[in-house]
């Protein structure tokens, strides 16, 4: 059987919203939202938030997660999680888990560790779900389009594909959520950064100039990022309409 561990990257510092991960909605901070529905999700055999913030970290150790503390110099959470995953031996699949969506689908998540777990050939999967062409002209939407087999062409904050002609179109966007083969994490991170991620600051584009497939799991619902204090206060009033209802 194969040991599927999810990390959750957290750091302290956010350009648009500082603290973001120990923002607190509804009398929880927003990570502790993150990591209860991993747990609800029961397909992990751990969950750890890994940060370089002590605060973060007494956040965790006070609602009952595991904590790793991480180097404050890594440029990426996929560098955080690599970090941990290089010491977790027993580990054959690692999940890279955004702690910014608080509504994340439980279900989502079975699905991405089920594929993953069941092929042995499969070295990266992430997740997608369909969105309005308004939705995909907007570029803080990463669009990703797919082959035959469902795994990933491209991925890109521009409309694609583009509609020049009048065959109907579905637009993907990309969901914060890679499983990794443990291997295939700890050689990705030794890549140099690609010139597609550096000029569209993606890095998974990085995986894909290297030859390496990502299988997308295409899923109808779609968590609700919190990147802002606004965006925040619209989770609160979901989650609170969800627990009076």
């Amino acid at each position: 059987m194969s040991k599927v561990v999810g990390i959750i990257p957290a750091r302290w510092g956010s350009t648009r919203f500082p603290g973001k991960s120990l923002h607190r909605i509804a009398g929880k901070p927003l990570i502790q939202y993150v990591w209860e529905r991993c747990i609800e999700a029961g397909c992990f055999d751990q969950m750890i938030i890994a940060t370089d913030d002590m605060r973060i970290a007494k956040a965790g150790f006070n609602f009952g997660a595991e904590v790793a503390i991480t180097s404050a110099d890594h440029p990426s959470g996929t560098d955080r999680i690599a970090e941990v995953a290089k010491k977790l031996k027993k580990a054959s699949i690692i999940f890279n888990i955004q702690g910014d969506e608080p509504t994340i689908d439980t279900g989502l998540l079975q699905r991405v560790v089920r594929k993953l777990s069941k092929s042995r050939r499969m070295a990266m999967i992430t997740a997608a779900t369909p969105i309005s062409p308004e939705e995909a002209r907007n570029e803080h939407n990463v669009k990703v389009i797919l082959d035959s087999k469902n795994d990933a062409l491209y991925f890109s904050r521009s409309l694609i594909p583009f509609p020049r002609g009048k065959v109907p179109i579905t637009y993907y966007k990309h969901l914060g959520i890679y499983g990794y083969r443990r291997k295939a994490l700890l050689d990705f991170v030794k890549m140099p950064a690609s010139s597609l991620e550096r000029a569209e600051q993606l890095e998974q584009l990085r995986a894909l100039e290297n030859g390496v497939k990502i299988r997308v799991v295409v899923s109808e619902t779609a968590a609700i990022g919190v990147d802002t204090p606004e965006d925040a206060r619209e989770v609160e009033q979901l989650l609170l309409s969800r627990n009076n209802g």
